[in-house]
């Protein structure tokens, strides 16, 4: 039927595609074996190639998307939704009539994303003589695939898995227990047997008592405390981003003085910030970092940063080069990133109220909820944006940007008292929405958000702050 499917539901699938990163593909086939024959996924190699076994099949076409939409939900990419004109609370309603991912494979997912490196060595070690040697395994979805190809688990079968996770992760039968009860029970709708967003570690915190833990801090008191990467977009073929260097510099002066070690990279394509994120990604000083931060100073759209060369790189794509499963050398700890950079082309305006305003109109609030969606779904990651999503960021063209001038000066300020950083963000927030153009027409409102499990408080530097120690000379 592909022959009847319209250019515009290719444009929207390519779109899609060009968003998912190669863990959400492997995610894609797994999730889509009971689905298409195994023969056929074997030869996927992006996610188009899923896309057209799936119309090939009659499962997908521009009429019906509702189970591209469902892997998307099962794969937690939620901001692709809006793609399809879904979301997420729209797929969880329909789940129920219309699902087509089956419990079996659903809880076998859900046990995928709860095996970390280290237990997925121990697994392999126990399982060593059940295995065929020549075979390498690279993931957990390699290992539970490997497993159905050789019989040794199917859906009326986990045997396997209750004896591996008895010993390597108990915490994880719970699952499997689930799944077993709605089997026998012939539970229709399966899905409220597993949580959508699991950003604490299994088993770390087992009862009230020990939930406090979670917020205490993370450890940023190492001797190395981490890399700061600042890419400094400056000279495009349209136009120059003045004003931008000085930010860099700022943000330079400021986390050395945080005792990072800053890395600086001017006028980088997008292929070139792509390369960047690969390279860091498989750096093995981050073990022996606390945190990792990256800044991005440059023109930006909707979930997106440009590069030099006008072509858009996504926001979500380069964070996810930093989950625990693509650089466990950062699993566990924070990882830190701050966008200069509009995020469309819409203009806030400033609204004068007094102590009986109307209530803000619900759109505006929808539209701040979605920078969440430009962070990958796990924990430890906190995404500073400069605006909300569809609007403008400023910059002065001598004094530089309003956002990452008051980050900076924030950061000053409030690391001394011991202020953890989304308090200082909050306060960045309130300093900018002060802020108003000359014309006293535009505004500009900052977004954080985050999947941090604990609080991040930088030490107190021994040196006065770069602000203080300019004005000494």
């Amino acid at each position: 039927m592909e022959n009847d499917v319209s250019f515009n539901f290719r444009l929207q699938l390519f779109h899609i595609s060009e968003n998912l990163v190669t863990e959400d593909v492997a995610a894609l086939k797994f999730l889509c074996t009971d689905l298409l024959h195994l023969s056929k996924l074997e030869g996927v190699k992006s996610a188009t190639d899923i896309f057209r076994l799936l119309m090939a099949q009659e499962y997908l076409n521009a009429e019906d998307t509702f189970l591209l939409a469902e892997l998307l939900y099962r794969i937690k990419c939620h901001s692709l939704l809006k793609k399809l004109g879904y979301t997420k609370e729209k797929v969880q309603e329909h789940l129920h009539e219309k699902g087509r991912i089956s419990p079996y494979r659903q809880m076998l997912y859900e046990l995928s994303e709860n095996i970390t490196s280290e237990m997925l060595n121990e697994i392999l070690f126990l399982l060593q003589n059940r295995l065929p040697k020549r075979w390498i395994i690279l993931s957990a979805l390699d290992l539970l695939t490997l497993l159905e190809k050789q019989g040794l688990l199917t859906k009326d079968n986990v045997k396997i898995l209750e004896e591996v996770f008895m010993t390597v992760s108990p915490d994880l039968l719970e699952t499997i227990d689930c799944y077993k009860k709605a089997k026998d029970n012939k539970a229709a709708n399966f899905t409220q047997g597993f949580p959508e967003l699991n950003l604490e570690p299994r088993g770390e915190f087992s009862n009230v008592e020990n939930e406090s833990k979670t917020m205490t801090s993370y450890k940023m008191d190492g001797p190395h405390r981490g890399f700061c990467l600042i890419i400094n977009n400056v000279d495009f073929n349209s136009c120059q981003r003045r004003g931008s260097c000085k930010d860099a510099d700022e943000l330079e002066r400021v986390f050395t003085w945080l005792g990072l070690d800053v890395k600086l990279y001017t006028n980088q394509t997008s292929g070139d910030i792509i390369n960047l994120m690969e390279t860091w990604q498989n750096v093995q000083d981050h073990k022996d970092r606390n945190c990792f931060i990256c800044c991005i100073l440059s023109h930006g759209s909707s979930g997106a940063i440009y590069g030099t060369d006008d072509k858009l790189v996504s926001i979500r794509v380069l964070m996810s080069h930093f989950t625990a499963k693509r650089c466990p050398q950062l699993a566990a700890k924070p990882k830190l990133f701050f966008i200069q950079a509009c995020q469309g082309n819409n203009v806030q305006r400033p609204v004068f109220v007094d102590t009986d305003g109307p209530t803000p109109d619900s759109s505006a609030v929808q539209e701040r909820t979605s920078s969440s969606e430009s962070i990958p779904e796990e924990a430890d990651f906190l995404l500073g944006l400069a605006t909300v999503d569809g609007c403008v960021s400023f910059r002065h063209i001598e004094e530089g940007a309003w956002y990452i001038q008051s980050l900076c000066s924030k950061l000053q300020l409030l690391v001394p008292r011991g202020e953890d950083i989304l308090s200082i963000l909050t306060q960045v927030n309130e300093d900018v929405a002060r802020r108003v153009s000359p014309s006293g027409t535009k505004k500009q409102m900052p977004q954080p958000a985050y999947t941090l499990r604990k609080k991040i408080i930088f030490p107190i530097p021994v040196d006065p702050p770069p602000s203080e120690q300019r004005r000494g000379f």
